[in-house]
C-alpha cells in the first residue's frame, strides 16, 4: 500500500477505465455465463418468458403447486431461457438462431410428455418403455447442452463420467465395482423419479434459489446496491483506513442484492478502487481485498450462496437454522478482514482520502434507509415463523412497497418488468447446475458410491479424523476448481460428507465444512474468478492478486476445521456441544477470535510493528494453537508417542508475549512493498 512511482498521489484523479471494466465483466460472464443481449422481437419474447417464469414461482411460493409439476415446470422454463439467452458459441452471441429455438421447443415437449403421463409415467420408473427411454435420453442431452452453455463444459463432462461409472460397474476394480445399470434403468431413475435430475437440488432451485434471485433483483432495481456502497463510503470516508473499511462493509451489505462473489467484487471495485488507490493501496493488495470482500458476500447471511439452501434441504432443517449457523463464522471472517485493513493502514502509512458525498450520512439514511428494512425482512419473516419460501415472498412484497417511498427508487412498470426478468435470468446458472448435478446425485444413490467413497477415504486416513478432514477439504477444493460452487457442494455432500459423519462429526458441521471449502474455489486458481476480476479492475497481476486474496481469506480456510475437529467447535455454529452449555459457545468464539488475530498478524507480517522472523513464527504457532489445536496436538502426540491434554493457554501466552515484546521495542521502520 505504500505509494511508489506506479501509485497515484492523493491529488490525482484515479478512475477505473472502460477497458478494465470490460475485462472484469468478462470474469462475471465466466461465472454467470456469457448471455445474449437480445433486441427487437427476440428480446421481447425472452423477457416475457423470464417474467412469466418469475410470476409462476412467486405464485408457487404463495399457493400450493404439486411437487412434480413445480420441479418439471421449473426445469422447462430454465431450459427454454438457457437456449434463448446463452449462445451455442461466443461467435453466435446477441442473435437467436434456429438451433437455439428448436432445442427449447423439444425440451418443453419432453417435459409435457412427462407431466401428461401422470402416475402411469412415474410407475414405469424401474421398467420404462421404449418411448420413455427415447424421450429421457433426448431430455438428458438437452440438459447437458443447456448446462454447457450456462456454466461451461466441465459440469456436463463430470456428469457423463458418473453415467459411465454407473454403466461400467462390473468392469471396475475393487472397491469401485458394483452391479452396473443399463441405459433404460438409468433413464428411469434420472428422468422419471424424483431422486435424479428432479431431486433435492432442483427442488431447492425451484422453491428457494429463484425466489432469492428475484428478491436480489428487486433490491437492485430499487437502488439498494448503490445505496449500500454510498452508505459505506459516507460512513467510512475520510480516514487512512476508510478505503479498506468501505470494501469490507459494502461487501457484507451487498451479499443480498448481488448473491455472486465475482459480481460483488466488480460492483465494489469500480467504486472503491479509486479511493483505495488514492489511499496508497498497492494494486495487488487492493485486488486481494476486493476479492476477499466478494467472497464474504457469499458467506454472509441472510442470503449466503445458493449452496446454503441445499444444506437446509439435505439436512431437513430450516433455512433459518443455516443462517444462525453461519452467523459466528461470518462475524469472525469480517473481524479478521477489518483487522487486516487496520494493519494495512499502519503498515504502509496510508494517507487520508478526501471524500465528499452527495449528501450527509444522516440525509442519506433518512432518504434511503428503508433499504435496510428490505434487506432484513426475509430474516424477520422466518423468525416470526413463516417458511423460507413464504418469507422471501413477503420480503419481495415489502421491497416492492417500500420502493415507492422515494420516486427515484419506485419500482414502476419498466423497473418492475426488469426486476422480474432479471430474477429468473439470474437463477439460470444455478438452476442448470442443480439439474445437472441431479445426474450425479442420482447415480451416487443408485450405486451406493457415497458409502464406498467414505469407506475409502477413512481407510486412507487410517481412521484419523484429522487426516479425513484434510483429505475431504482437498477433495472439495479440487472439485471446486472445476465446477461452480453449487455443483461442488452437491457432489461433495453426497460423496464426502458421509466420511466425516462416520467418524462422529455432527451432520450439520460436516455439511457446513464442505460448504465453506466449496466457496473457497472463488479465490483458487486456475478458476479464481474473483481475484482475476479484481486484478482486471486494479491493473494488478492476476496470480499475485490471488495470493493476496488468500492472505485476506485465511479465516475461511481455517475456521471450518474448528467445528469439525474440536468437540467444542460446534459452538461456532451456535450449537451447544454435547454435555456443555452456552459458555462453551462463548469460550470457543473468544479463542478462535484471538487465534485469527494472531494469524492475521502473521499473514500481514505486522503486529505493532514489522515482525522479525522469530516473531512471525511465534504468531503462527499462537494462532494455530488457538484456532487449529488438533493439528498441533496430533504432531506433538506423534513426536512424544503418547496422548496429551490440549489447552489454549500456551497459544494465548505466546501471542500475548509477542505483542508485549513489540510494545517494548517499537520501531519506525517501514517495510518493503513486497513484504
Amino acid at each position: 500500500m505504500a505509494a511508489d512511482k506506479t501509485t497515484p498521489t492523493n491529488d490525482e484523479v484515479v478512475a477505473v477505465s472502460d477497458e478494465a471494466l470490460h475485462k472484469a465483466e468478462a470474469y462475471v460472464e465466466a461465472e454467470e455465463g456469457a448471455a445474449n443481449r437480445l433486441m427487437g422481437w427476440a428480446g421481447k419474447i425472452s423477457t416475457t418468458i423470464a417474467v412469466v417464469m418469475s410470476l409462476f414461482h412467486l405464485y408457487a411460493a404463495y399457493a400450493i403447486v404439486p411437487t412434480q409439476e413445480l420441479r418439471y415446470t421449473h426445469v422447462a422454463f430454465t431450459l427454454v431461457l438457457s437456449f434463448l439467452l446463452f449462445p451455442l458459441a461466443t461467435r453466435f452471441r446477441n442473435r437467436v438462431r434456429w438451433w437455439d429455438i428448436v432445442p427449447g421447443i423439444v425440451a418443453v415437449a419432453t417435459i409435457v410428455y412427462a407431466l401428461w403421463g401422470g402416475e402411469d409415467f412415474t410407475d414405469r420408473a424401474t421398467a420404462p418403455d421404449r418411448w420413455d427411454v427415447i424421450v429421457g435420453i433426448v431430455f438428458i442431452v438437452l440438459l447437458l447442452e443447456a448446462t454447457r452453455r450456462t456454466t461451461g463444459a466441465i459440469m456436463p463432462v463430470v456428469s457423463l463420467l458418473f453415467v459411465a461409472y454407473a454403466m461400467l460397474g462390473p468392469y471396475l476394480p475393487a472397491p469401485w465395482t458394483h452391479r452396473g445399470y443399463d441405459v433404460a434403468r438409468l433413464v428411469g431413475h434420472l428422468f422419471i423419479t424424483l431422486e435424479g435430475i428432479f431431486g433435492v437440488a432442483v427442488d431447492v432451485s425451484a422453491t428457494l434459489i429463484i425466489l432469492f434471485t428475484i428478491y436480489g433483483a428487486f433490491l437492485q432495481q430499487s437502488g439498494a446496491g448503490k445505496f449500500f456502497i454510498d452508505f459505506s463510503l459516507a460512513l467510512m470516508g475520510g480516514k487512512p483506513n476508510s478505503a479498506g473499511r468501505t470494501v469490507v462493509l459494502s461487501s457484507f451489505l451487498l451479499g443480498g442484492p448481488s448473491g455472486s462473489g465475482v459480481a460483488t467484487t466488480v460492483m465494489i471495485g469500480t467504486v472503491a478502487y479509486p479511493m483505495m488507490a488514492k489511499a496508497g493501496f498497492e494494486k495487488n493488495a487492493a485486488g486481494g481485498l476486493l476479492a476477499a470482500g466478494g467472497l464474504g458476500a457469499i458467506l454472509s447471511p441472510p442470503v449466503l450462496g445458493a449452496a446454503a439452501f441445499l444444506i437446509a434441504e439435505f439436512l431437513k432443517i430450516s433455512y433459518l437454522d443455516v443462517i444462525w449457523m453461519a452467523t459466528i463464522p461470518t462475524c469472525l471472517y469480517y473481524m479478521s478482514l477489518l483487522f487486516m485493513v487496520e494493519l494495512d493502514a499502519k503498515k504502509f502509512h496510508a494517507k487520508n482520502v478526501t471524500f465528499t458525498p452527495e449528501m450527509s450520512l444522516g440525509q442519506m439514511t433518512r432518504r434511503y434507509g428503508f433499504h435496510f428494512i428490505s434487506l432484513l425482512a426475509v430474516v424477520v419473516f422466518m423468525i416470526i415463523g413463516y417458511s423460507p419460501s413464504l418469507s422471501v415472498f413477503y420480503a419481495i412484497v415489502v421491497t416492492f412497497a417500500l420502493s415507492f417511498l422515494r420516486p427515484e427508487t419506485a419500482l414502476m412498470p419498466t423497473k418492475l418488468v426488469k426486476a422480474l426478468a432479471d430474477g429468473s435470468i439470474g437463477a439460470l446458472n444455478a438452476a442448470t447446475t442443480c439439474a445437472c448435478a441431479g445426474i450425479v446425485v442420482g447415480i451416487v444413490t443408485l450405486t451406493g458410491l457415497g458409502l464406498k467413497f467414505s469407506s475409502i477415504v477413512i481407510a486412507y486416513a487410517g481412521g484419523s479424523l484429522l487426516l479425513t478432514a484434510i483429505y475431504t477439504s482437498l477433495i472439495v477444493w479440487i472439485i471446486g476448481l472445476a465446477v461452480p460452487v453449487t455443483a461442488s457442494y452437491i457432489i461433495c455432500a453426497v460423496i464426502a460428507a458421509p466420511a466425516l459423519i462416520k467418524l462422529g462429526v455432527p451432520d450439520y458441521a460436516a455439511h457446513m465444512f464442505i460448504f465453506y471449502y466449496a466457496v473457497l474455489s472463488e479465490v483458487s486458481p486456475p478458476t479464481a474468478l474473483s481475484p482475476f476480476a479484481a486484478a482486471a479492475i486494479t491493473g494488478g497481476d492476476p496470480y499475485k492478486t490471488t495470493l493476496q486474496s488468500w492472505k485476506y481469506t485465511l479465516p475461511a480456510f481455517l475456521v471450518p476445521f474448528v467445528f469439525v475437529l474440536d468437540p467444542q467447535g460446534v459452538g461456532l455454529l451456535l450449537s451447544i456441544p454435547k454435555g456443555g452449555s452456552w459458555v462453551d459457545i462463548l469460550e470457543i468464539t473468544i479463542k478462535t477470535s484471538l487465534g485469527l488475530l494472531a494469524l492475521a498478524a502473521f499473514a500481514q507480517n505486522w503486529a505493532l510493528r514489522q515482525n522479525t522472523a522469530v516473531e512471525r513464527g511465534l504468531l503462527l504457532l499462537s494462532g494455530l494453537l488457538l484456532v487449529f489445536p488438533s493439528l498441533i496436538e496430533a504432531i506433538v502426540e506423534w513426536i512424544i508417542g503418547r496422548d496429551i491434554s490440549y489447552t489454549y493457554v500456551p497459544g494465548l501466552i505466546i501471542g500475548l508475549g509477542v505483542v508485549l515484546w513489540q510494545a517494548r521495542t517499537r520501531s519506525p521502520t517501514r517495510p518493503a512493498l513486497t513484504t
